[in-house]
């Protein structure tokens, strides 16, 4: 999915709110730093590895939505990487890096089962819009209107206020409405008590944070009712919304 980010861009989120997850696989450090500093700024999960063993390290910890992958590393070349990933990632979408441009070395990668390939010297942006295009193909991040919030199986339509859990519509009132929205456009980061007067009331209550306690509450009734949990208490610190997990007991 897309969200509107604060700095004007938008952030190609994972279903469950989670930020997109890339591997980029390169022998040269210095190219391998640029491609994660670009990638970290579209809001994204990186992490990088150096040969081919590393990578498969990295592929079976991390998970990722997507790799970037040079063909030419120090212990093995891309193609039997690619044949490793496939047989422990069969859906992850791999994109090749080579200093090689013939028709014969482009062939040999898509045929392997390479996605995607870009020549050295390439612009990051390439390599970016390349990635957003293999990772909405692979159903790892759906594109969804921008006026959609998702976090789990709770959506929040900002232009129409629909909110529904796991298709079912729940009600909101003003306030709750805007403090759901905070909520959601934050997802996995705990908001201080503070922070949401601020934001959602747009004002300081003189020391009444309890109406922050008594908000959540009325979210909580109608959010987590009966389901596992997704509105959590950092105890001193503040709040924080994540998707419901299986195992968590239902309130």
């Amino acid at each position: 999915m897309t969200i509107t980010s604060p700095r004007g861009r938008t952030e190609m989120l994972r279903p469950d709110g989670s930020p997109v997850r890339v591997l980029v696989v390169d022998d040269e450090t210095s190219l391998t730093e640029l491609l994660s500093m670009a990638l970290r700024y579209e809001g994204w999960e990186v992490r990088s590895a150096g040969d081919g063993a590393g990578a498969m390290r990295s592929a079976r910890d991390f998970r990722p939505d997507a790799v970037v992958l040079d063909v030419m590393l120090p212990d093995m070349d891309g193609l039997a990487v690619l044949g490793r990933l496939r047989r422990e990632l069969p859906q992850v979408p791999v994109l090749f890096l080579t200093a090689k441009d013939s028709v014969e070395d482009r062939i040999a990668g898509l045929t392997a089962g390479g996605d995607d390939y870009v020549t050295k010297p390439f612009s990051l942006e390439e390599v970016v819009a390349r990635l957003r295009g293999l990772i909405r193909r692979s159903g790892a991040a759906a594109v969804r209107s921008e006026s959609l919030l998702v976090v789990g199986d709770l959506t929040l339509d900002e232009d129409s206020h629909d909110v529904t859990r796991d298709g079912q519509s729940i009600h909101l009132t003003a306030t709750e409405f805007e403090l759901l929205r905070y909520l959601m456009r934050n997802p996995r980061r705990v908001l201080s008590k503070a922070q949401i007067l601020d934001r959602v009331w747009s004002y300081d209550f003189g020391g009444q944070a309890n109406v922050v306690e008594l908000y959540i509450s009325y979210l909580r009734r109608k959010i987590d009712a009966g389901r596992p949990p997704m509105i959590h208490t950092r105890r001193g610190a503040g709040y924080l919304i994540k998707p419901g997990e299986p195992g968590d007991a239902p309130r």
